[in-house]
């Protein structure tokens, strides 16, 4: 038989009274949670031995496999539970929108919701991706991922002035001038097809 792809915390999972448990999807990239469903053991099990996440559908009676019809898979790169056993995260990589209704997320319907810090980024990078796509014209963001010389004559200005901030001005410039580094920087990086994102990924190695 084939070796699970991942852990899965058997002993550690306490299913409720119908035999299921919470699953929360949150994407593993990004922390943004992407969707609420419910798992028994075997779709726990068929999670861990594919990779791919699998879950229990209450009205329908049976175990899908997410985005079996609509290609959304979610490739499940770690399982967590909480201190009782009784929810699960599932740290995913999303191929497409977590939500039927398109939405990326069941819990971000559209950009009217009110945003949090640990949203920043990963918006931003959105909006790197959409000018990369759409080329709208006079955009800033488009002629920096035409010109990665000037993206990183930028980098190196604001990398500058953050540094100057941070010895001469106040707290509220510290910030801006750091978000004006992290705009350009993140512009930089992606005209390479790279993201911050990769680079926290290189943190992650260094800290163990």
């Amino acid at each position: 038989m084939r070796a699970p792809l991942l852990e899965l915390p058997v002993m550690e999972i306490s299913y409720d009274d119908n035999g299921l448990v919470p699953v929360v999807a949150q994407d593993a990239r990004t922390g943004e949670v992407l969707m609420l469903a419910w798992a028994n053991s075997e779709a726990m099990e068929l999670t861990a031995s594919t990779g791919d996440l699998h879950l229990w559908s209450r009205s329908r009676r049976e175990i899908w496999r997410k985005g079996a019809t609509s290609g959304s898979v979610m490739k499940v790169k770690a399982l967590r539970t909480d201190c009782d056993g009784d929810a699960v995260i599932a740290l995913v990589e999303p191929a497409g929108p977590a939500c039927h209704t398109g939405a990326r997320s069941c819990f971000a319907q559209d950009d009217s919701q009110e945003k949090v810090v640990f949203e920043a980024l990963p918006a931003l990078e959105r909006t790197i991706d959409a000018r990369a796509t759409g080329r709208p014209d006079g955009s800033y963001t488009v002629e920096l991922l035409e010109s990665p010389a000037l993206a990183g004559e930028k980098v190196t200005e604001e990398a500058g002035e953050v540094v100057r901030a941070v010895a001469q001005e106040s707290d509220e410039r510290v910030d801006e001038e750091a978000a004006d580094l992290l705009y350009h920087l993140s512009v930089l990086v992606s005209s390479r097809g790279r993201s911050l994102a990769d680079a926290a990924r290189v943190l992650l190695e260094r800290a163990k």
